[in-house]
């Protein structure tokens, strides 16, 4: 609780008797707890979306501040009469609706110093504000309190208010309308105190030029931002004429078009503008972003945006490859099993034997009945080809780290030259040459959970394998075909990456994937290597996900992390 003997000389304030400013409604824009949703909702729906923790928060806890507060004192008459009060710089607003307060009490705001972290995915664009309550049990939190706040560059980025949770240690958002051109942002809230900022995502345009072209022949719209199912209102600059789509498409690529921010069906875009403008300045304001799969909104998870990855595999590191600085690790020296990740290892040992990737051979059972030792044959990932079919030794290596076929892994080794207990005995030779002491095999595949690493040494492991660009080259194959040489069957096998068979991820972020391989026992492993837009190198793993999408997402993270941090 604020003292009422704090000093206001040195600040005027602006007190306003309460005029509605725009309704977040007529936008179209609740919070719904997904994302910023277009679908109606009762406002106490929206209450109760907000966590508990949150709703409970205390102003008695306030960091030490810089500025004095302005404020006022309202007697009941007044305050159920609503009032807008304003910060000396007029940049931000905090205006309570009427009837919202239902006794007497004063309303202090003032703008903060305090050392709150700031996310990592974001760029702060306001000063951090605070109101407050003296007696906060008269508010009632069935009527949102709406936000204004002034901010200063980032236009042509995606923004929002945020509010400080101090429970996560996270910033929350509120569903925000923006205006660009004055630089100004809107958002209701449904707390008697907070401490709200501005931020602006550097990695979703919000502001530029749209295409347009025939696809489904509605109002629809594909965008390299905002995920499928998310609803947005796009505005012509031009015209002010808008047009509420829903995004079913990926593009248009950010490195190939990067003053594009969506490209509009043809039904849509004739509803702003005419076919033959061809390309328009457009604006966008979100109605509902769809989470992904792990209830990540744009990247941000249901705890908020945070100063750090939010990582809950079991262990994970970020590494500038060039300088093999550690960016970001999570027990990174913890010793797991490494699956399928150990094929890797396996394929830089054959190729230490100087094969001819064009020599043809022939495949035998008993490749595959040594994976039988640790899985069911309907359980292993194979090759599917009977005995003594016959392929060369390249199609076999492509079958290993593109399909990630444990018998390919297999019958390499039985054509390596090399006994396979000799074979596996190297393997564990030029991990602990390269100073990966704590990783082991007892198999070349990673089907045995005894084969084992750290998610530090692993990331060695990659930096020092993904020198030879044969073995680079092929682990980001989308898909690889070839036809057996007795049989003339063909085979066609998928990279079981996402991030190289779709490719979205790459072209969103204006990145190249150099270098992969995923692994699953129980647990999902996930290592990925990649090139950034101003030759940033990184490798990022990930060990003991519980989903191949929560892997997916948190090497996503990593990656994204990682590339900011780069210098």
């Amino acid at each position: 609780m604020l003292k009422k003997s704090t000093l206001f000389l040195t600040f005027n304030f602006l007190l306003l008797t309460f005029a509605a400013l725009p309704a977040l409604a007529e936008e179209g824009i609740v919070f719904d707890g997904g994302g910023v949703s277009a679908a109606p909702m009762l406002v106490q729906a929206a209450v109760q979306a907000i966590p508990t923790a949150v709703l409970a928060t205390s102003n008695a806890a306030v960091e030490a501040t810089d500025t004095p507060a302005v404020g006022v004192d309202l007697d009941a008459g007044a305050a159920a009469k609503g009032y807008a009060l304003a910060t000396a710089d007029n940049k931000f607003t905090v205006s309570f609706p009427p009837k919202s307060l239902a006794g007497a009490t004063r309303i202090e705001a003032r703008l903060i110093a305090g050392d709150l972290p700031t996310p990592w995915k974001l760029e702060k664009i306001s000063p951090t504000y605070q109101f407050d309550l003296s007696n906060n049990p008269v508010y009632d939190n069935k009527k949102p309190i709406t936000l204004t706040i002034g901010y200063d560059g980032g236009s042509q980025y995606y923004k929002r208010i945020y509010f400080y949770d101090k429970n996560f240690q996270s910033w929350r958002e509120l569903p925000t309308i923006d205006d660009p051109e004055k630089k100004i942002v809107t958002a209701k809230i449904f707390l008697p105190y907070a401490q709200v900022a501005v931020f602006s995502d550097p990695a979703v345009l919000v502001v530029g030029k749209s295409s347009w072209y025939a696809y489904k022949k509605g109002n629809f719209a594909a965008s390299v931002d905002f995920p499928k199912g998310s609803k947005l209102r796009v505005y012509n600059i031009d015209n002010n004429k808008s047009v509420d789509i829903t995004i079913n498409d990926f593009g248009p690529e950010r490195d190939k078009f990067p003053d594009r921010i969506l490209d509009l069906d043809a039904v849509a875009f004739k509803k702003i503008a005419s076919r033959g403008a061809g390309v328009i300045n457009v604006r966008i304001q979100p109605l509902y972003v769809a989470p992904d799969s792990n209830g990540r909104v744009l990247g941000v998870s249901e705890k908020g945006a945070m100063a750090e990855p939010d990582i809950k595999a079991a262990s994970a590191i970020a590494i500038d490859e060039q300088t093999g600085n550690v960016i970001w690790e999570k027990n990174s020296a913890a010793v797991l099993p490494l699956a399928s990740l150990s094929k890797l290892v396996a394929i830089k040992v054959f190729f230490d034997q100087h094969p001819s990737l064009n020599t043809v051979v022939s495949y035998k059972k008993q490749d595959e009945l040594y994976n039988y030792q640790y899985c069911k044959p309907a359980e292993s990932a194979r090759l599917t080809v009977n005995d003594g079919d016959t392929m060369t030794i390249g199609d076999l290596v492509y079958s290993a780290l593109v399909g990630s076929a444990n018998n390919a892994v297999e019958s390499l080794v039985r054509v390596s030259g090399l006994s396979r207990d000799v074979f596996i005995a190297q393997m564990n030779t030029y991990a602990a040459a390269i100073g990966a002491t704590s990783t082991h095999f007892i198999e070349p595949t990673g089907l045995s959970p005894q084969n084992v690493s750290t998610a530090r040494e692993y990331a060695i492991i990659t930096r020092e394998i993904f020198k030879n660009p044969v073995i680079q080259k092929i682990s980001v194959t989308p898909k690889y075909s070839f036809t057996t040489i007795n049989t003339k069957k063909k085979h066609t096998l998928t990279n079981t990456n996402n991030f190289i068979r779709d490719g979205v991820f790459a072209a969103a972020n204006n990145l190249k994937v150099t270098g992969s391989k995923t692994g699953y026992l129980d647990q999902y492993n996930l290592m990925t290597r990649v090139a950034g837009p101003k030759g940033e190198a990184l490798i990022a793993v990930d060990f003991g996900a519980t989903t191949k999408m929560q892997s997916l997402a948190e090497i996503q993270e990593l990656i994204q992390y990682g590339l900011r941090k780069i210098k």
